[in-house]
């Protein structure tokens, strides 16, 4: 069987910088036509001048493909109305993080005062520009992002001209929330749509499945899938593709991110197919994406897939990959 994807996005990817980056880059930028790039660096991407930069590197590294970065912010209840439309033109939207709840997050939001939020968030209302939210509490680890769903609906209602992306959702309570109100939307991994936390901890801990927001419980990816498989307008594929160096995960203190960029078009074609619903892969990896964010600007870019047996890398330079060493159905056979 041949499949072909016309202009697959990725709207959640982490692609470092330096070294990792020339590493990592090219290997989302072969295969699809562009990526929302988070900006969680060291330090944070928070200025015009650093946004610029960014994607100057990003550019350079990923020079032989047909590839957009659509470029974030890190969040800051301090931006205004006049520096935000000062960047509107290079900006895809603005990605919030509770303080300390993920990786190089230490300078997020402290707390959800709506008070405190507003002049930002008025002026994203105004310009258009979307929130991408990385949602969890620092409550018990498999509690947290079911318990961000009243702060989410806390932000839907208090800002209801705000498109809001609830990011990489692991929880059937999210996917409860995308009805409730019209302007919240969601991202969703290739991971947490195979594992839960009986993968990562359930016998030998598993490190390079070890990510945040922490894989759910069954119940929870079936409500994942479900809204995936069926092609639900409000999701669409964010791979939060994190790599981290093998000896950051392979030992104490282990790294959050699982690194799923240069498999993830064949395990989501086998996965659609598995379901024969490969007619809806097209909405999920791009269709939807392009509703949602309805003004970027998308190269043409057409992928082939075959049913034929492709054997995941051990490593890409130092990082593992998800499924390392494991045989896939489904091939990349055609890049146009």
């Amino acid at each position: 069987m041949s499949i072909t994807l016309n202009s697959p996005l990725d709207m959640h990817l982490h692609l470092r910088d330096e070294e990792m980056l020339s590493v990592v880059g090219p290997l989302s930028s072969e295969s699809f036509s562009g990526a929302i790039i988070m900006p969680n660096l060291v330090p944070p991407v928070s200025t015009k001048e650093g946004l610029l930069s960014y994607k100057e590197r990003i550019l350079k590294a990923c020079k032989n493909d047909t590839f957009t970065p659509y470029m974030t912010l890190f969040f800051k209840p301090t931006y205004t109305k006049a520096f935000l439309a000062s960047v509107k033109d290079e900006l895809t939207a603005i990605k919030l993080y509770p303080a300390g709840i993920t990786t190089n997050s230490e300078g997020g939001v402290s707390g959800f005062d709506v008070d405190e939020l507003r002049p930002t968030l008025d002026a994203m209302s105004e310009l258009e520009i979307p929130l991408c939210v990385h949602g969890e509490t620092n409550g018990f680890v498999m509690d947290r992002e079911a318990e961000f769903v009243s702060i989410y609906e806390m932000l839907a209602t208090n800002f209801p001209k705000l498109k809001i992306i609830m990011e990489h959702i692991t929880t059937k309570e999210s996917v409860a929330a995308l009805e409730k109100f019209d302007n919240l939307y969601a991202t969703i991994t290739l991971h947490h749509l195979f594992i839960t936390l009986d993968d990562v901890a359930g016998g030998m801990l598993q490190p390079h499945l070890f990510c945040k927001p922490i894989a759910k419980r069954p119940e929870d990816r079936d409500a994942l899938r479900k809204v995936a498989l069926e092609g639900h307008p409000k999701v669409m594929f964010g791979s939060d593709s994190a790599p981290h160096p093998q000896h950051a995960k392979e030992s104490c203190g282990c790294a959050a991110g699982v690194f799923t960029a240069p498999i993830a078009l064949q395990v989501l074609t086998e996965f659609f197919v598995k379901y024969s619903t490969v007619e809806k892969l097209q909405d999920f990896v791009s269709n939807n994406a392009r509703n949602i964010y309805s003004n970027i600007e998308i190269p043409n870019k057409t992928i082939t897939l075959e049913e034929k047996e492709f054997t995941v890398p051990q490593k890409y330079a130092d990082v593992v990959p998800m499924y390392a060493g494991e045989k896939l159905k489904y091939s990349i056979t055609e890049i146009n």
